[in-house]
């Protein structure tokens, strides 16, 4: 689909949706051009190429000014979208792994993953990936795993911040998640509704530490848990004014953006409908919502959701637009910087 010279003004909306493959078509051009949508997440099914990926992004960014954020789940290790073409990007269990080898040593190379993952995203037109993960690695939590940094929520802050700086010079803002903590519950929320039952000063004491670390230093984004914690609110984190407003606002000071994780997610549908979710996510304090992989959904949504974001939102989303402008890729694969951090994190993927 071809994109018209003259993008249309509209401010972002609080939607992200995605787009079914490798290019736009003329319908989906129409909906993202909705004034309750303001950015589009990417999957592995939209990726053939770095070239066809950065004609993709650039499609989407010219539908409208300020353009939609062009957004991925790109972590590294089991979660990285894009691959042929990009650099393998190790799991972030095995920089926890290093770290108890050399904490210096480990520390760099959390840097240059992050520096690596940000500086080729952008190469190809993506502002921003929701990374890191700041959960802890209890064992118990097989969609976690090593997605984690470390059981430690010392080492998981240390290497997280070091990842968000290398992130920061490739000119891409960071999302921690799962707030306030999915390693210890068992369930994986995309399938079930998991239920982490322990008290207040555990999960205080243990699980915030990351959040509370990287929110005192610039930490641009948050995504928070469809997961319940009983002995603190009853609604899963997500939805609920407890933990969005007292602890991550009020507790933390954390004055980013807030995204919401896949409403379409089974530990999601216990709050009521598409619509009912996305309110509920909205009024407990999320800027924007997710409805990704569901297009009947989204288009419920679009039809039936009133919201707009207020200049206070559009303040916190405006830092996910990718800054500076993105090299080419070939420039990038000719700086020295990038050549050395892939050479480092290439000679230690089996660490």
């Amino acid at each position: 689909m071809e994109t018209s010279a003259l993008p249309r003004f509209m401010p972002l909306g609080p939607l992200m949706t995605d787009v079914a493959g490798l290019e736009l078509t003329a319908e989906e051009g129409q909906r993202l051009c909705h004034p309750l949508l303001g950015a589009v997440i990417l999957f592995s099914r939209n990726y053939r190429s770095p070239e066809q990926l950065h004609a993709l992004a650039h499609s989407i960014r010219g539908l409208r000014s300020p353009s939609l954020l062009v957004a991925v789940d790109h972590e590294g290790g089991r979660v990285q979208r894009f691959r042929e073409g990009f650099t393998a990007i190790p799991a972030m269990g095995r920089l926890g792994k290093a770290w108890e080898r050399d904490r210096r040593y480990a520390v760099r190379l959390a840097g240059q993953a992050g520096f690596v993952l940000a500086a080729e995203l952008r190469a190809c037109g993506v502002d921003f990936s929701f990374a890191p993960v700041l959960d802890l690695d209890y064992g118990r939590s097989g969609v976690i795993g090593d997605r984690a940094f470390h059981r430690d929520p010392e080492v998981v802050a240390e290497l997280a911040l070091s990842l968000m700086r290398g992130m920061a010079q490739a000119g891409m803002a960071a999302v921690g998640k799962h707030f306030p903590g999915h390693g210890y519950a068992e369930a994986d929320s995309h399938t079930d509704l998991p239920v982490d039952g322990r008290d207040w000063e555990t999960i205080a004491a243990w699980d915030l530490a990351p959040f509370r670390k990287l929110a005192g230093q610039g930490l641009a984004g948050v995504m928070p848990a469809h997961v319940v914690y009983p002995q603190v609110d009853a609604l899963p984190a997500g939805f609920s004014r407890k933990w969005l407003q007292e602890v991550l606002r009020g507790q933390l000071a954390f004055g980013g953006a807030v995204f919401s994780d896949d409403l379409s997610m089974v530990g999601a549908h216990s709050i009521g409908d598409i619509r009912v979710r996305a309110d509920a996510a909205l009024d407990a304090g999320c800027d924007m919502v997710l409805v990704c992989n569901d297009t009947a959904a989204a288009e419920a949504l679009l039809a039936n959701l009133e919201r707009s974001l207020t200049p206070v939102n559009l303040a916190r989303l405006a830092r996910f637009h990718g800054h500076p402008h993105p090299k080419s890729l070939d420039k990038l694969r000719r700086d020295s910087g990038y050549r050395s951090a892939v050479e480092a994190l290439t000679a230690n993927l089996d660490f």
